[in-house]
């Protein structure tokens, strides 16, 4: 039977003739999509979904523009382009919502993780100062405190405070230059 006549029985609603149509068309119907796509499942869905609406839209085959084979060959070329295309864009648009998200997660964490780092060493740094030295840069640059706070705080004069802040800053800075910089 040619392929005319299998379209006219499915048209009249014959499953055997669309069985035979079917039999005769589905390995280049998934060859073409499988080419197009470069993916066998999606390709075996758009060749079920191309023998569904050949089955449903028999009725709107023009013999006179083309052949049922390339009927059935055009329908499966734009169901594969549009899936294609639909598949490209979505893709475009989960990669641009990956790097959005990845804008608010990883930068954030990055900066977070940098921050936590550089605190870390500048801490062991302080602390390798020793004291007194080491309370009074704490309480100058962490607690914020003035000169003549800290002085109280600690108990002893405000030139004392004083240089214990400036000594401790020399050590500090000599720590980090020994250590090549936070």
């Amino acid at each position: 039977m040619d392929l005319d006549s299998l379209l006219d029985g499915v048209r009249a609603g014959d499953k055997a003739a669309f069985a035979d149509l079917y039999d005769a068309l589905a390995s280049q119907v998934l060859g073409l999509a499988t080419h197009i796509l470069r993916d066998r499942a999606q390709a075996e869905e758009i060749t079920q979904e191309v023998f569904v609406e050949v089955w449903q839209k028999a009725h709107t085959f023009d013999p006179a523009r083309g052949s049922v084979k390339s009927w059935v060959l055009r329908l499966t070329k734009s169901r594969s382009i549009d899936r294609l295309r639909s598949w490209r864009s979505a893709q475009a648009r989960d990669t641009e919502d990956f790097h959005k998200q990845l804008t608010t997660w990883v930068v954030p964490a990055e900066d977070e993780a940098q921050h936590r780092l550089e605190s870390q060493e500048l801490q062991e740094l302080i602390d390798s100062i020793g004291e007194p030295h080491r309370s009074a840069l704490m309480l100058a640059y962490f607690g914020e405190y003035t000169h003549q706070e800290i002085a109280d705080a600690t108990g002893v004069a405000l030139g004392t405070a004083k240089t214990r802040v400036r000594d401790g800053l020399q050590k500090l800075r000599k720590a980090v230059t020994l250590k090549g910089g936070l």
